[in-house]
């Protein structure tokens, strides 16, 4: 059901009801009025016949005590009747009376004679203003319980169909403790069976979102590893070999100081300086490999050319074609790193998965992003190979730095790589 027909329902429900009440209160009211109309007019009449009867050889005092033993029977309404010379007494106007200008003063008694007795009839406006105020007072009330119904109804209401708001609650702090599901009942009201699919759908996508966390940090880890295994083994295969040499060499020199030709010196020296210029490279293809050297200075193109030019030496049977911009836009460390990185991860997946024979690198620009594609022949996008080859690894890295990652069908069968950076310099990194 919707909240707001639930609402007008409900409200409806109360003003009826509250209308038939009013209705029977105004309606009893009225019947007591009518009837205190009719017993005033017979009480006037009755003591019209009685003044009329009363016998005029009687004194005044005696006629008037017969008289006002009639009137005293019950209250006459809007009139006073009074026997003149004996008491004339004036109707009593209160302050509250006199506030909506009921006076005596301006309106005359009608005198009767009945024999030796002047009847006085005199105008009583209190009787009308006394009615009139418990009508007012009676409408008070009525509004009032009316108005106090009408709010305790509606907070009620308010509060019957906010109570599903507790459970959205509950449910949104199970998903901020990490519980898989929200856990929601079926909701009657419609909004808010909306809202609790809302949340379900966002259940699911933290859920898709912490099991693609999950799997990039195991893939983290994982790349950490073979880095650090590569590392040391290139140091220990490499490295450890040269070093050896130098050492060996050394220690030579050091045993024969003062028995070496000067020939065999010069022939000592000469292996010693070639294996540290050895050494010097296979340090600089480490440091190479753990951060390309020229991105900062901003010769990313250079940096390009030479990783293109270090697969092509490797002979792994696939033609290599590179595109660059002239020149290339000037950007800051940290987008450089990241396209070159996609460049790099792009290439090695070229390389172990796609059996391609020819792979194009293109770099374009428009002036605020710059648009990397790498194009290959080979056997395309596989099933399950987008985290086994860092695809997803490159999409995640490409987010940090506002870019994003597609994949299309390349035009000669393979896969076509998409990658689009924003072009941040140096100057708009800082502001």
């Amino acid at each position: 059901m919707d909240l707001r027909k639930q609402l007008l329902h409900t409200l409806g429900a109360l003003l009826t009801v509250l209308m038939v009440v009013a209705t029977a209160i105004h309606l009893h009211s009225l019947r007591q009025d009518v009837a205190t109309e009719i017993d005033a007019s017979a009480r006037l009449a009755r003591a019209l016949f009685v003044a009329a009867r009363i016998n005029p050889a009687l004194p005044v005092e005696e006629a008037a005590a017969q008289l006002r033993a009639i009137t005293n029977d019950g209250a006459l309404r809007h009139l006073t009747i009074s026997l003149g010379g004996v008491d004339t007494p004036q109707p009593h106007i209160g302050p509250f009376a006199r506030l909506f200008g009921a006076d005596t003063t301006g309106y005359a008694s009608e005198s009767l004679r009945i024999g030796n007795l002047e009847l006085r009839i005199t105008p009583n406006p209190a009787s009308e203003i006394d009615e009139r105020f418990g009508d007012i007072v009676r409408l008070l009330i009525t509004l009032l319980l009316f108005s106090g119904a009408t709010l305790l109804v509606a907070w009620w209401s308010a509060h019957r169909a906010l109570s599903p708001v507790r459970e959205l609650e509950a449910g949104l702090e199970r998903l901020a403790r990490g519980e898989p599901a929200a856990g929601l009942p079926a909701f009657r009201l419609r909004e808010f069976d909306r809202i609790a699919g809302a949340i379900e759908t966002l259940a699911a996508a933290l859920r898709e979102s912490r099991a693609a966390q999950r799997t990039l940090s195991r893939r983290l880890i994982s790349v950490q590893e073979d880095e650090r295994r590569t590392l040391a083994r290139e140091l220990h295969d490499e490295m450890g070999q040269t070093l050896t040499a130098i050492n060996a060499t050394a220690a030579h020199l050091e045993r024969r100081a003062g028995m070496v030709a000067a020939t065999e010196i010069i022939e000592c020296a000469g292996e010693l300086r070639r294996d540290i210029r050895t050494c010097g490279r296979q340090l600089r293809g480490i440091l190479k490999s753990l951060r390309p050297h020229g991105l900062d200075a901003g010769s990313l193109g250079g940096t390009l050319r030479e990783l293109v030019n270090g697969w092509r030496a490797r002979a792994t049977g696939i033609a290599f074609h590179l595109e660059l911009p002239t020149p290339l836009p000037q950007l800051d460390d940290e987008v450089a790193l990241t396209l070159y990185r996609v460049v790099q991860e792009g290439l090695t997946n070229v390389v172990r998965h796609s059996g391609a024979r020819c792979c194009d690198l293109r770099l374009t620009t428009n002036g605020s992003t710059i648009r990397v594609e790498i194009e290959d022949d080979g056997c395309g996008l596989l099933s399950g190979s987008a985290a086994g080859g860092g695809l997803g690894g490159m999409a995640e890295r490409l987010g940090m730095v506002g870019g994003r990652l597609e994949f299309t069908p390349g035009t000669n069968g393979g896969l076509r790589l998409t990658a689009t950076l924003p072009i941040r310099n140096e100057e708009e990194t800082e502001g």
